[in-house]
């Protein structure tokens, strides 16, 4: 193993801001992390969307065993708590262990799921 290769590049805290509106409901998302992990590919995002903390881990290439990534999304891991009450509203680690507590969650997660991987890999 090459050296370079086990030593993960270092956070970036750049914000990243995207907003959208998608099936006629508004999200405004911020990047405010990303971390590249040193083993095993992939990138860890932080931020928020709307009312919502997030933590996802995302990656270039679909998972080799389909249901460890949410769909199609690349991402497998996503984590989303309320901003306000900081209760889980949502969870996802290669399965899912919490359901989307309301249909503005599952909006969120479906969005995200949309669109997070292109954001941070670009395609």
């Amino acid at each position: 193993m090459n050296i370079a290769n086990a030593i993960a590049e270092p956070p970036t805290t750049e914000t990243r801001t995207m907003h959208a509106n998608h099936d006629e409901a508004d999200y405004d998302l911020k990047v405010t992390k990303t971390t590249r992990r040193a083993a095993g590919g992939g990138t860890w995002i932080e931020g928020t969307i709307n009312d919502y903390r997030f933590n996802a881990l995302v990656f270039p290439q679909h998972a080799q065993t389909e249901s460890f990534e949410i769909g199609q999304s690349r991402i497998s891991k996503l984590w989303l708590a309320d901003r306000k009450t900081r209760q889980t509203v949502y969870h996802w680690d290669r399965g899912l262990d919490l359901a989307a507590t309301t249909p503005a969650v599952e909006g969120v997660v479906e969005f995200l799921s949309e669109g997070l991987a292109t954001l941070v890999y670009g395609n």
